[in-house]
Parts: C-alpha cells; structure tokens; sequence
C-alpha cells in the first residue's frame, strides 16, 4: 500500500512542476472529466446511457431515443454537480461541512425525487443482493456530525483521506437513494481541493468495486477496497501528466515538431486535438476504437496522424451530434468515403 502512495505522491510531484496549467488545457481536461465521471458514476449505479450518449446529452442538451427522462436527469444532474464542484474550488480551499454534502445530494436528485432531495433519510433502507445492515435512520444525524468532524480534523494523506471519505459515506448511507453518486462526487471535491485529478471508477471494475465495498463492511479487509481506488487515482493521474506533458512536449519542441510535420505533413496528437477542438483523451480512445488511424510514429514514439484525420473527426462528432449514433455505429461507416 505505501509503494502505491509513493508512486502517487511522485506523480502528484511531476504535475505540481507544470503549474500554472493553461487556461485552455484546463478547459478541455474539465470538460473531459466531467463527461468520463458522469458516464462511469451513473453507469456504476445502472444508467444505461453510453459514453456518447452521456456527452450529448451532458454538452448538447440533446435526448437519446430509448432512453428513459431519469436517466437523461441522471446525466444533467450529475454533470451540473461537477460544474458546481468546480466553481467552490475556484473560490478557494475550503471546509467540507454537512451543507457542502447536502447541496452535493441535492443536484443529484433534484428534479428525480425533489421529496428526498438534498435531506438524510428518516427510514430504514437495504441494499439489494447484499446482507450489509445499514444504520438506523434516527442515528445518521449523529454519524454524520462525526463523519464531518473527522473530515475536518483529519492529517492523513489527502488520498487516503478522499477514498476513506467515501467508504464512510456509503456505509452510513445517510440518504434514501443517490449515496453511490454522492460518495463518489465527495471523495473527488477532497481530490480536487488538493491538486489532484478526479479519481475514475470504469464502468468494467463495477462488480470488483461493489464487491470491495462489502466485504469490508461485512467486517472483512478494507485492503481490497484501497487498492482499487488507489489505482483509480494513479490511472488518473496518468491520464492529467499525459495532457500536461504532451502540451509541455509541444512548446519545447516546436522546432522539431513543425520539422515533422512540415516534412511529412502528419500531425502529433495534440495537434490535432487542438485543430479540432477535441481532447486529447478523446482522440486517443477514438483512435483505440480504429475509428482514426496512425499514420506513422515520430522517433521519441509518439503517434502521427495524416492531415485527413482533421475532417474525420469532425465527422465523427457530428454524426454523434446531428444523428445520435454511437462509437460502435460510427465505425460501421466508412467515414473516409463521406469526408473525401
């Protein structure tokens, strides 16, 4: 467990080096995160709108056929609760207190179940297909006046501090329904407050992930449970360094770049995510779903696309945009074929 902390720590180091972040870059890389932890957080807890669909709705405002109105709230609420995030940190480090949680439930219900939303409950609740007893409802008033006090006195690591936030949470499971969502929303505020990217739980690790969580509130090891969220961290650190230092990678090197692409007219990842007003992250999983191919690599390994790929990309987000399709329906389309 301390080798994993101190290879974060070590990371947490290498992005503190490249601050202060552009403006831009930390545009883009919001933007990103806010659609990747609302998709994953909502579908950890059975929406079944995809990574696509989630961003159309999310940035778009648009609705998916086929979908029901509780999940297109899920993906509003979850992604307005990530705005509302944001805009606390920009003020300034502060406290976490039971209002800071509320509010946090609030977005997550309002408009869903405005009776619940945003209040502890006063009954009695179980979680389906477990036998994990949760606590009486007449004492989560007193459970979380402590959970706030810990939250505020607390020295740990602040990593440690955010995955141990949102065990806590979801065991006093101080609400009738969004504690999954609420947990996880507080546990990346501690990331953020502290200069860390938001923590990522993959839709794929869903079972691993619910499985760790009971096992260490039936009594077992909590050991589980911090390695996976610890490597949710590290994942995601990597994903923040690789924006940052690729951004930093094309202002020390322009000569060299413009040499590349001048002399064989490709493109370097983050050039073409910046002519197309993409992220980064975003032009890599669609080049791992081969909807964008690599033409060539540079000699430092970094992936080069051919000058084309600028429209094909525009084409991929506007068939997503104008005619609802997903990735999966996109790279049935010979894309090449409509941008010539």
């Amino acid at each position: 467990m301390k080798n994993i902390l101190k290879i974060i720590e070590g990371k947490k180091q290498r992005l503190d080096a490249h601050l202060p972040i552009s403006k831009d870059l930390v545009k883009n890389s919001r933007e990103w995160f806010k659609i990747e932890l609302t998709y994953t957080s909502n579908a950890i807890e059975g929406n079944t709108l995809s990574r696509a669909e989630t961003a159309l709705v999310v940035k778009d405002g648009l609705t998916v056929e086929n979908k029901t109105l509780v999940e297109h709230l899920e993906a509003v609420n979850h992604g307005e609760a990530i705005d509302w995030i944001m805009e606390k940190i920009d003020k300034g480090k502060q406290a976490i207190t039971k209002k800071i949680i509320l509010d946090l439930h609030q977005h997550i219900l309002q408009k869903i179940d405005d009776t619940n939303a945003g209040r502890f409950r006063n009954v009695s609740v179980r979680i389906a297909g477990t036998t994990v007893i949760l606590p009486n409802p007449a004492k989560v008033p007193e459970l979380m006046d402590k959970f706030v006090w810990w939250l505020q006195n607390s020295n740990i690591n602040p990593v440690t501090l955010a995955i141990e936030a949102h065990f806590k949470l979801v065991s006093i499971h101080p609400f009738v329904d969004g504690n999954g969502r609420t947990a996880r929303l507080l546990m990346n505020f501690i990331l953020l407050q502290a200069g860390y990217p938001p923590a990522i739980i993959r839709k794929e690790d869903r079972k691993q992930y619910l499985n760790s969580i009971e096992k260490a509130q039936l009594g077992g090891s909590l050991a589980n449970y911090q390695v996976m969220m610890y490597e949710a961290v590290d994942r995601c650190l990597d994903i923040y360094l690789e924006m940052v230092e690729d951004r930093q990678q094309n202002k020390t090197s322009r000569d060299v770049i413009n040499h590349v692409s001048t002399k064989n007219n490709l493109l370097k990842i983050g050039e073409l995510a910046k002519l197309t007003g993409e992220t980064v992250p975003t032009i890599r999983h669609w080049t791992m779903e081969k909807l964008l191919e690599v033409a060539d690599y540079s000699k430092g390994g970094y992936q080069l696309y051919d000058q084309k790929m600028v429209a094909v990309v525009s084409k991929i987000r506007e068939l997503q945009r104008n005619k609802r399709l997903t990735l999966a329906e996109i790279k049935k389309i010979d894309i090449l074929y409509l941008t010539n």
